[in-house]
């Protein structure tokens, strides 16, 4: 789900890091940063927030949302998707995916929220296994 969009949502600290709560940074609260609720947020529930439901939001789950199943989505485990372990995706390792933890040139970015509410609305929608994936490979 690395489309360019979105915030920083590796697990990077340091500037422009999905874990940085600076400006750019992936939990950054001000405006458009990947953890502000206000417009163009990650915890945005309105067009294009990460708490969105509608098209191009993280919780949409039609095709480029972070709950799509299919190439390109949030739950996909295919190539580029944000639940792969391949090059570019979001439970990547390396450079470019979603948990790489260093400086990055070109870091993992989506459009779902911050990873740790995004994990709590798959275990409310019930999305255990999707759960699971990420638990796994954030865990090791």
């Amino acid at each position: 789900m690395n489309d360019k969009t979105g915030w920083p949502r590796d697990r990077y600290k340091g500037p422009g890091g999905g874990l940085s709560d600076k400006p750019g940074g992936g939990l950054y609260t001000g405006a458009g940063g990947g953890a502000s609720a206000d417009l163009g947020g990650g915890l945005y529930t309105g067009p294009g927030g990460g708490l969105s439901t509608e098209p191009g939001g993280g919780l949409y789950s039609g095709p480029g949302g972070g709950l799509y199943e299919g190439p390109g989505g949030g739950l996909y485990t295919g190539s580029g998707g944000g639940l792969s372990i391949t090059t570019g995706g979001g439970l990547y390792k390396g450079p470019g995916g979603g948990l790489y933890a260093k400086a990055c040139n070109d870091p993992y970015r989506s459009n779902i929220p911050p990873w740790d509410v995004f994990m709590q609305h798959l275990e409310r929608l019930g999305k255990a296994e999707a759960l699971a994936l990420i638990r796994q490979h954030m865990n090791t």
